[in-house]
């Protein structure tokens, strides 16, 4: 590339110092380097983002996305099409590492033989030192190495590959800095988006990688996020998703001052959702995730009284036994999370429960499954996402002894035949109902059909256009087929 690209020092001089102006400024000048490849090339460069995990990396991925295509790169759906790959990864499951590691190695011979093709891998995974260290020494093809705490930098480390740096560009952070807002965002939807209302997890859980990570729990002011979600409303945004790895602790270590705050000490997540459904514009608020130690009652008392607010929480329990929830250090009893499931049935009759379910925790015996089956049964989930204990390094899990495979195996089968027969019947209830759907695609299975979700986040698919995507409509539920529903629009 270019010789008159690369930084010098009359032009550092330039650069501004304060975020996100810092990296709008990169941004421009990778942007002029992609005009002379479009100008050489006769198309714009193409890239594709693959992620991995949670909601909140699919958020970042929008970011990531929203700042390539200022930059000047076009989105292909398809990764072999891509002249930049980025992988945004995950370390909750044992097997993430290999899994990138073989998508790396299949690209590799693409690399060599495509003239300019560049290769990105940021996320969870990348804030463990040892996986940084094997992309640095047996994969050296990759071309930018970022984390989760600076990810909002893409643009600048993209520049210094683009205007002539020959070796990896390798920047992780071993904890925030600073947390920048308002880049460049392409939602997979104009009329629903995640909004990030904290970063980060303080609650150590035994067999979770996230909070070394994602570091410790940093809350927006209640400000910064009214006016971000202020702004997607009049964009045409009408659901709202709210994200955070605890989101009932919202109001931890706040990343700036807050009037709001200042104001009423005492505001937390209940404040922070009535406030949201205050906001003109949005039909309907979500949020993930709750630890059930700390959802409280005002929080179930504000959805009550808000029609916005989707009938559905999810409520993670992982084991249903009080002793493995200990060896875990989740902090709550079977008694405790089964009297919260009673409290929230109490007040919202039509509500569902959603959790995750862990299978194989080490020193976990038959009479700790057959609490977990009770649970299971006893709190009556419309879907439960059922997984093996992952042994991470680093855990303090992966120090204890580790169970059997096949044992481990044969328990996860009974676990999951007893959450398939049991939430296929609890979503079952609404058949026969009309219930106000989001539009959200074609179907793709289907010709002729349409796929939405109710409030409650059950799927529906039923007759109808494209003109309908980004509607609500009310839809009759003909048919439930286990976790979905066949339905006919209503007038």
């Amino acid at each position: 590339m270019d010789s008159t690209h690369i930084l010098n020092n009359e032009i550092e001089e330039q650069i501004p110092v304060n975020e996100p102006a810092r990296q709008e400024y990169f941004m421009d000048k990778c942007h002029e380097i992609v005009e002379e490849m479009i100008i050489k090339n006769g198309k714009a460069p193409t890239f594709h983002v693959s992620t991995f995990g949670c909601q909140m990396n699919a958020h970042d991925s929008e970011k990531l996305s929203g700042i390539l295509e200022k930059i000047g790169y076009a989105e292909t759906e398809e990764e072999s099409d891509a002249d930049f790959v980025i992988y945004n990864t995950c370390t909750v499951r044992e097997n993430a590492n290999q899994k990138l590691y073989g998508h790396l190695g299949a690209l590799k011979k693409k690399k060599e033989s495509t003239d300019g093709m560049l290769i990105g891998i940021c996320g969870c995974m990348m804030q463990q030192p040892e996986v940084v260290d094997v992309i640095r020494d047996k994969y050296r093809f990759v071309d930018i190495v970022f984390g989760t705490f600076n990810f909002y930098k893409l643009a600048e480390l993209l520049y210094k590959r683009l205007s002539g740096e020959k070796s990896q560009v390798i920047e992780v952070l071993a904890e925030p800095e600073k947390n920048v807002e308002n880049l460049p965002e392409k939602r997979k939807y104009t009329f629903k988006s995640g909004v990030n209302i904290m970063y980060g997890c303080n609650n150590f859980c035994t067999y979770c990688i996230v909070p070394y990570v994602r570091g410790r729990e940093r809350s927006r002011t209640p400000e910064d996020i009214l006016s971000e979600i202020k702004c997607l409303a009049e964009s045409g945004v009408i659901e709202i998703m709210l994200l955070g790895q605890n989101v009932n602790s919202y109001g931890v270590n706040f990343l700036e001052d807050s009037e709001i705050i200042s104001n009423n000490p005492d505001y937390g997540f209940p404040e922070l959702l009535e406030d949201v459904c205050k906001i003109d514009g949005i039909k309907r608020v979500r949020f993930m995730t709750s630890h059930p130690k700390d959802l409280s009652d005002k929080l179930i008392d504000v959805i009550v009284r808000n029609p916005k607010i989707a009938r559905q929480i999810h409520l993670p329990f992982q084991s249903g036994s009080t002793a493995i929830l200990k060896a875990m250090n989740r902090r709550y009893t079977k008694e405790d999370y089964l009297a919260l499931v009673d409290r929230i049935r109490a007040k919202l009759p039509d509500v569902s429960l959603t959790t995750d379910i862990m299978v194989g925790f080490p020193g976990e015996t038959d009479e700790d499954i057959q609490d977990t089956i009770d649970v299971v049964r006893y709190a009556k989930y419309d879907q439960a996402f059922t997984f093996i204990y992952s042994i991470r390094t680093g855990t303090p899990a992966a120090k204890m002894e580790q169970l059997p495979e096949d044992l481990v195996n044969e328990r996860f089968n009974r676990v999951l035949s007893v959450v398939r027969e049991t939430c296929a019947e609890t979503s079952a209830r609404f058949e026969g109902q009309t219930k106000e759907v989001l539009v959200e695609a074609l179907n793709d299975h289907m010709d002729g059909y349409v796929t939405g979700r109710m409030d409650n986040n059950i799927l529906v698919h039923f007759p109808g256009d494209e003109s309908l995507i980004g509607q609500f409509v009310n839809v009759h539920l003909d048919e439930a087929k286990g976790f979905y529903y066949l339905g006919t629009r209503t007038e």
